[in-house]
């Protein structure tokens, strides 16, 4: 087993310990359990998520042993990266790794709970929702901060920023940290296909369009057709993808039928 702390948190090693060794029949479960798992657990007092990355293929098992970092490492460290750079994110407090002679078998990213959120998803799927373009603007700000500092947050999904209102003012706690790039500088063509990902809807592409050429000094026009290119790119690339898995899906359930 490996596992690191932010310090001020060690002391609770053997809790968290006991929360992972029961993780399947402890906690109260956060979303649905399609791939990776999220369950809040309440430790003398300290509210804390523990996200439990599902387990990787054979090949991957052994690359994330030897060769990369697990996911459960690189969401504490990007963690520390954003909060050192000024952005939210929940507090990162560990991460935990389980491996065997045949690779890792099991990994644990623990981070604080927020509570009284609410996400993004639900502000763009509400034409109705309290300050709608105001905080899709503020979406607009985090992203094009994140760029400038040469940071491309590959899931860019609106699930993934957390609302809170803290003394009337809105703030963005950014989650699902462990897959990101890194550079020196961000091509323009490379931000704007990053931010495409965040919807179809040309209602709000054209306010994340305006408000980003207003940050970037680029024009309006050029931001809104390279966005809506790139995201006609991506729901094309999301419908194939569908349409391969469900032919997948019927060849293997065509081959299970016997005919007698």
């Amino acid at each position: 087993m490996n596992n690191v702390f932010t310090a001020e948190f060690s002391y609770l090693k053997n809790n968290f310990i006991d929360c992972i060794n029961n993780f399947k029949y402890s906690g109260t479960l956060i979303g649905d359990e399609n791939r990776n798992i999220v369950k809040h657990f309440d430790i003398n007092g300290l509210k804390v998520n523990f996200k439990s990355f599902k387990q990787p293929n054979p090949f991957n098992r052994l690359v994330y042993t030897y060769f990369r970092k697990t996911k459960a490492r690189r969401s504490f460290e990007y963690a520390n990266l954003l909060i050192s750079k000024n952005f939210n994110t929940p507090t990162p407090i560990a991460y935990f790794e389980y491996n065997t002679f045949l690779g890792l078998t099991s990994s644990y990213y623990i981070s604080e709970h927020l509570e009284n959120t609410f996400t993004l998803r639900e502000v763009m799927r509400s034409t109705f929702f309290k300050d709608r373009e105001e905080l899709i603007k503020k979406y607009t700000l985090i992203m094009y901060q994140l760029h400038e500092n040469g940071i491309e947050f590959i899931d860019n999904n609106s699930a993934n920023f957390l609302i809170k209102l803290i003394e009337n003012q809105y703030s963005f706690f950014i989650v699902d940290l462990n897959r990101m790039n890194f550079y020196h500088k961000m091509k323009i063509s490379k931000r704007l296909k990053n931010i495409s990902k965040i919807t179809s809807d040309l209602e709000i592409i054209k306010i994340i369009s305006t408000e980003y050429a207003l940050l970037s000094g680029l024009k309006q026009e050029y931001c809104l057709k390279r966005i809506i290119n790139a995201s006609k790119k991506q729901q094309y690339k999301r419908a194939l993808k569908n349409k391969l898995k469900f032919y997948k899906s019927f060849r293997l359930y065509k081959s299970k039928i016997t005919i007698y």
